[in-house]
This record gives structure tokens, sequence and C-alpha cells, in this order.
């Protein structure tokens, strides 16, 4: 008779702790599957002209005019730290966004070189080493214009030399658009016949 309760309480204690263990599993992996679905992924947004635009060339001009001279107080310092970092940023977000039309690896490559230059520079604003950051910036100059030849950008990057200094921006040339030819001239309008002369007889 003992025995028989005996398994009669294991028949039913048996499937009663595999709910326990099981049970809080369940949940559990739905609420995982729901995280990975709701987790936030890096999509472009801006064109590639909109961050040269408006991150590259506004920072390499802030480093072209607070380097010409030697920096002397922290604050501008600070400001060269941080434009340098802002394109070195921008490097990343050139990498979540190659072209269709040009080969993936150059561009990441490329995207790399920029954010390697861009962040050395900001160590040496860090150091306020003026010397490695002028040398910085020409390198700085340099990446892009390497980009902007595999990239087939008609944009030419020039930090300031010693004889010229200040960074000169190349636009892209504008197209030369031909100019409309001349409509033609309306025919002239015939001329009315002269009036005949009557013949004198004398």
């Amino acid at each position: 008779m003992y025995q028989g309760q005996r398994w009669t309480r294991l028949f039913f204690l048996v499937p009663a702790m595999a709910l326990v263990v099981v049970a809080p599993a369940v949940p559990q992996i739905g609420l995982l599957k729901a995280r990975i679905a709701s987790k936030p992924r890096l999509e472009p947004i801006a064109e590639i002209s909109v961050l040269m635009k408006g991150i590259n060339l506004p920072n390499l001009r802030g480093l072209d005019r607070e380097l010409r001279q030697r920096p002397t107080s922290a604050d501008a310092w600070s400001n060269i730290r941080g434009q340098a970092l802002l394109i070195a940023e921008n490097g990343n977000l050139l990498m979540l966004r190659p072209p269709r039309k040009l080969d993936e690896e150059t561009w990441l490559a490329r995207a790399r070189d920029l954010r390697t230059v861009a962040a050395q520079l900001s160590e040496s604003a860090a150091a306020r080493d003026h010397e490695h950051s002028v040398a910085g910036l020409k390198e700085l100059a340099n990446a892009c214009n390497r980009c902007h030849q595999f990239a087939k950008v008609d944009v030419q990057i020039t930090s300031f030399a010693d004889e010229q200094p200040g960074l000169r921006y190349a636009p892209p040339s504008p197209l030369a658009v031909p100019e409309p030819p001349e409509p033609p001239k309306p025919p002239a309008p015939p001329r009315p016949p002269s009036p005949s002369r009557p013949d004198r007889q004398g």
C-alpha cells in the first residue's frame, strides 16, 4: 500500500518539477528574441556630400585657422582637438555608406585612413604639439585627396604651405553650359510690286 502511494506521488511530482524548471525559460526566450528584434541598427541617413560639406570642410577650415600660429590658450587647443575628432568620427560614418559603384574594400580603407590620421592629429593637439599638429593637418588633407582621387571627385584640399598659408578648397569645376543657338531669323517679307508707269506717246 505504501509502495503504491509513493509511486503515485512520484507520478505527479515529476511533471510538476518539469513545469517549474521549464516554465520560467519560455518567457525569457521570448524576451531575448524581443530584445534582439528591437535592437537599433545603424542606418545611413545623410548623403556623403552632406557629410563632407557639413563636417569635414568646416572643421578643416577651423583647423587651418587655428594652426596658422601656435595657439596660446587651452581653449584653442581644445577646439583643435575637437575638430580633429569630429573628422575622425566622420570616418566611421563614411564606413556605413560605401558607394555601390566603388570597390568596398578600398572605400573602407580610405575611410579608416581618414579616421586614423584625424585621431593622430587630435592626440597632437591634446599634447599641445604645434609642429606635429601642423604636419598632421597636412597629412589629413592628403588623406582627403587620396579618397577623392579614388572616388573620382573633382575636389582638391590643400593644407597651408609655408609659402602660402591658408587652406585652399577647389570645388568641382562647373560644367560648361553651351549657349543656346540663336533662333533663325524670319524671312524678309516680299516686296510689293512697283507700280507700272504708263507709256507716254508723243
